[in-house]
Parts: structure tokens; sequence; C-alpha cells
């Protein structure tokens, strides 16, 4: 396992993807310094809604797919899957780390949006304690909530060879996300909107928005990634490289 994972590393180095992790971040924060929220009651809840509903209703998903079509790029180009086969390495093996690379990028977008916040909190001049519980609740609710989705990308992308494919299929379910999370019945079972959901519900002991009870959020996430990883994982294994 890893030498699996120095393999998948040392193909990100030459990629350049870990740069795409500051994108929204920056941008989230770049938004949120053109909002006023000194006088609000709650000036962490408001900039990290204000933040989120950029990061986690746009990036975050976007961002996901990206990263697992990366991660299978090499693969498919030149007969990348059989020579990795020919090794001594087993294909449950290689799915596990690319998925938990995924992961590992996405948790990387998720602590620079924490130094973003933070760093745009203080050049507002926020005097309000930092509330590190519900900022933990949000960041980690919307790294979790991506699992179900980077799950279901990582299967699209082993399963075609094109590139843009897996990232054209992202966009398009991912751009409905402003009117699906708005929906009581449909927003917390669709794998794009819950990332914001899930940011947005850590949040609400102060900031009240359409939000969903944690509890439907973690039985619909973790359901929705056992069903994605299980279904890719094993069309893995039995796909003809």
């Amino acid at each position: 396992m890893w030498r699996i994972f120095r393999s998948e590393l040392l193909k990100l180095r030459k990629s350049h993807i870990s740069l795409l992790v500051f994108v929204s971040p920056l941008l989230a924060s770049l938004l949120a310094l053109l909002e006023s929220v000194q006088e609000e009651a709650f000036p962490w809840h408001q900039l990290l809604a204000t933040m989120a509903l950029l990061h986690g209703l746009l990036f975050l998903p976007l961002l996901a797919g990206v990263f697992a079509a990366f991660i299978c790029r090499y693969e498919h180009a030149g007969g990348g899957w059989k020579q990795i086969f020919v090794l001594p390495v087993s294909r449950t093996g290689v799915y596990v780390v690319k998925f938990g690379l995924v992961m590992g990028l996405l948790l990387a977008c998720q602590l620079l949006f924490l130094g973003g916040l933070l760093g745009v909190g203080m050049l507002k001049g926020i005097e309000a304690p930092v509330p590190w519980d519900m900022l933990g609740r949000s960041l980690l609710g919307g790294w979790v909530a991506c699992a179900p989705l980077a799950a279901l990308q990582l299967a699209v992308s082993t399963a075609w060879s094109s590139f843009a494919a897996p990232l054209a299929l992202n966009v398009i379910f991912t751009l409905p996300n402003i009117l699906v999370i708005n929906s009581e019945k449909f927003g917390p079972w669709y794998p794009w909107g819950q990332p914001v959901m899930a940011m947005l519900s850590g949040a609400q002991d102060g900031f009240g928005a359409f939000l969903v009870p944690p509890e439907t959020l973690l039985i619909v996430i973790a359901g929705g990634f056992a069903l994605f990883f299980a279904g890719g994982l094993l069309y893995f294994r039995r796909k003809a490289m």
C-alpha cells in the first residue's frame, strides 16, 4: 500500500494539481472581503456562511471531480492501467489510495479555507472570540460530505478514459445546486449539494438558513458513500484494463 501511495504522490507532483487547492479558498476570501460583517450579531457565523456559499456550493463539488479525473489521467494514457497491474499490487489497494488522495486534496482545501476565513476576520477587525467548535463542525462536515461525491467521481473517472467527460458531467450536476439545496425534499439527497448544506449546518446555532438536521445529512452521506464507493470498487476490480 505504501508503494502505491508513493507512486501516486510522484504523479501528483508532476501534474501540479496541488495548486488548485488554493483557488477556492482564495476566491471565497476575496468575496468575503467585499461583505460587511462587523455589525452582525454573530460575525464569525456570517463570515463562514458568506464564504461557504461560494466554496461549498460551487468549488468543492467541482474540485472533487477535477481531482478524481487528474488522479486517473496518467493511467488512461498509454496503457497505464496495464503497467500498474503487472506489478505485485492489488486493485483494491490502488483504488483505496486514489480515493484517499482525492480526499486528502479536499482536506487541504478545507484547511486553506479556514486560514482564509481567519485572515479575513482579522482584516475586518472582528473582535468576537473565534468559535472553534462551530468552525470545526462546519469544515469537518463539509469535508465528510464530499466523500460520496468523491467516490462517485472516482468511479466515473476510472470507467471513462476521456479526461473531459467526467469533468463535464460534474459541471452539469453542480450548476443546479443553487436550486436543489433550497428544496427540503430533494436537497439532502443530492450529492453535489451536500458539502454546502453540511457546512451551513455546522453554523446553525448562530445562522439561520435552508438547513436540514445534521442526523439526516449524516445518514444520507454515509449511505451515499457506501453505495458509490462499493459500486466503484466492484467495477474497478472486474474491469478489463
